[in-house]
């Protein structure tokens, strides 16, 4: 990620999520109200969140949970694994920008 995306750390969230290609954008038109869909940003860099987003859903607890409660929601799968990894585009972000590793969740 560092090598496709070296502005990480020093950009907010949702520039990187949109650098990345998973920020939703709005197909809305006068009264109309589209559904939302993710396009552009670097296909490489998407590429390796998918492949990471669903590693992340089998063996990351809170990545896990998170997508589990969007499909408890009713949400599809698809758009799950695309919020799944926008998680992990913001949290690498963070992570990158404090300087400091990343700590799951203290049970």
């Amino acid at each position: 990620l560092i090598a496709e995306m070296p502005e990480l750390g020093s950009i907010g969230n949702k520039q990187a999520a949109a650098l990345a290609g998973v920020a939703p954008f709005n197909r809305d038109s006068g009264a109309m109200r589209g559904q939302a869909h993710i396009a552009g940003g670097r296909l490489s860099v998407r590429c390796a969140l998918y492949m990471a987003s669903l590693s992340a859903i089998r063996a990351n607890p809170p990545i896990r949970d998170f997508y589990q409660r969007l499909r408890d929601q009713g949400k599809p799968g698809k758009l799950a694994i695309v919020a799944a990894m926008r998680k992990l585009i913001t949290t690498a972000n963070a992570v990158i920008a404090n300087d400091a590793p990343w700590k799951g969740k203290s049970d």
